[in-house]
């Protein structure tokens, strides 16, 4: 029997307040490619980590589906194996026993009709032994050429029919497409099958603490953002810098390349954030409204020669360890041409922004690993100081670090002790690990969570990643038609024409 509020409640309120846990309802998740590391590294362990957090119904089940002829207990052990390696939180057994009486597994391959029809008993099955209530989401946890086999064959053998009563969802992870045309076609395949409001697309960085940060630290605080227009703001930086290469991703990577890999979704994501207008409340549609003005005022420079840049590693010294070149790297075509360094310049034709380029870069084995946005102010405009007084003296600007050292850090100028007007740059930091006393949860908890709520704002739609790939299109084209990218030694901030593109417009790249 439920207690009666307490004197002075109020239950509409206290149903309402953020700080009280969402926790998802009836339902059950099945994973495609569930054999993959991302299954293994990210999904299975945050599976767990929301199960401990207390966040998954008793009933929920986890499904797997793959090519290997394993039984459930087979399924189980595999789990197992990758929470004990992976999850963020402690092992607790009691938690493991009931998490895993859910768990099914389906062998099969993507085209075989038996194995759907057995996908299919086996969720009415669990709609009866745990009380999923009908209540699905499908993780496409496969190469991109799969999407439109699986979610056919799902509707084929009625499984992606939402009713009155139950819900069915897709999860589609990148690359969404490799260019305009594959994105819009992939995009009707899809909404054939499901409806667009029931569609999931991850990007992974959309669900990290520091990123949603940036919403709060723009809208809930009124020093920052009279601050953040063309009138104050010379440029901004966002940089998503790794320190390894491809590890044993040839198959993908090699003609893909660092834009789509990470420019095309990452980095134009951030973008949209740090730039788009205040939006009517957080919900999806009106992200989605202001995220899409942004995207849609994207103007490439006219000259791609001198503002857009690719580059690919070659051998160096890493951590202290001798490296491969790319094109000496396991799987890689030695004539390939495909970039590990991208940078580009944009710009926003809107009145906030109208004249402040936005620089983005992303590359693999640069000098370490780093995430971060940097909007950079304009100088004072009239100075009292002698130049001696403030030689030393940077731009004033605010770093949002995304990882690995999630925090925020304003630069500005500040007189050094002594008799004399001496300036030099300090710095004031915030660190979540420093001001919270709970650890940030993996972005895919946060995204997996919000998949079986139903709570779509973290999720790109359709029209940003078409937008998206309006805007790297041109660039991808104008680099296969002019030569190779150029080359830089592992270890190092990327090629010399990057830091000649800033250069030429009176900056420089940022150290981070």
């Amino acid at each position: 029997m439920t207690s009666p509020p307490a004197h002075g409640v109020n239950p509409l309120r206290d149903a309402q307040d953020r700080r009280l846990p969402r926790i998802a309802g009836p339902s059950g998740l099945v994973i495609f490619g569930v054999t993959g590391d991302l299954s293994r590294k990210k999904l299975m362990p945050a599976v767990y980590d929301l199960a401990n957090r207390g966040l998954l119904p008793p009933g929920f089940s986890l499904v797997g589906f793959a090519r290997r002829d394993w039984e459930d207990e087979d399924f189980a052990q595999v789990v197992h194996d990758a929470v004990k390696e992976h999850a963020r939180t402690p092992f607790r057994e009691e938690v493991w026993q009931q998490l895993a009486e859910g768990f099914r597994f389906v062998p099969g391959e993507f085209s075989d009709d038996e194995a759907f029809d057995t996908l299919r008993t086996t969720m009415e099955e669990l709609d009866k032994a745990r009380g999923t209530g009908g209540n699905f989401a499908f993780y496409l946890s496969v190469p991109p050429k799969f999407f439109p086999t699986v979610v056919q064959q799902l509707k084929k053998h009625g499984l992606s029919d939402s009713t009155a009563d139950s819900w069915r969802r897709a999860v589609i992870e990148k690359p969404f497409g490799h260019n305009l045309a594959s994105a819009q076609e992939l995009n009707q395949v899809v909404h054939q099958v499901f409806r667009p409001s029931d569609v999931f697309r991850i990007d992974h960085y959309l669900g990290k603490e520091t990123v949603q940060n940036i919403l709060a630290l723009r809208f809930a605080n009124t020093m920052f953002e009279p601050l953040w227009n063309r009138s104050y703001v010379d440029h901004v930086q966002i940089t998503m810098a790794e320190d390894i290469g491809i590890g044993g991703r040839a198959g993908y990577y090699d003609g893909i390349g660092s834009a789509r890999d990470v420019i095309q979704n990452h980095l134009l994501q951030l973008l949209a954030l740090t730039a788009m207008e205040e939006p009517a409340s957080f919900d999806a549609k009106a992200l989605v409204t202001e995220k899409l003005k942004v995207l849609k005022a994207v103007k490439l420079p006219p000259d791609l020669g001198s503002h857009t840049v690719r580059g690919q590693y070659t051998h160096g010294w890493q951590g202290g360890e001798e490296v491969l070149g790319y094109l000496e790297e396991e799987g890689i075509n030695p004539r390939s041409k495909t970039d590990t360094y991208a940078a580009v310049k944009l710009e926003i034709d809107n009145r906030r922004w109208a004249g402040v380029p936005f620089y983005l870069r992303t590359g693999k084995r640069l000098g370490r690993r780093v995430t971060e946005i940097a909007v950079v102010f304009q100088r004072a405009p009239y100075s009292p100081f002698d130049t001696t007084d403030t030689q030393e003296l940077g731009q004033n600007a605010l770093v949002i670090r995304v990882q690995p050292d999630e925090g925020v850090t304003i630069r500005f100028g500040s007189k050094v002790p002594g008799t004399s007007m001496e300036i030099r740059d300090v710095t004031m930091d915030f660190a979540y690990g420093e001001s919270f006393t709970e650890s940030s949860p993996e972005a895919y908890e946060r995204l997996l969570l919000d998949v079986l709520l139903g709570d779509a704002n973290l999720f790109p739609r359709h029209q940003e990643v078409e937008e998206s790939w309006r805007i790297l299109d041109p660039i991808e084209e104008y680099w296969d038609k002019n030569g190779r990218p150029e080359p830089y030694t592992a270890g190092t901030w990327g090629p010399r024409a990057a830091d000649e593109m800033l250069a030429r417009d009176g900056r420089s790249w940022r150290r981070p």
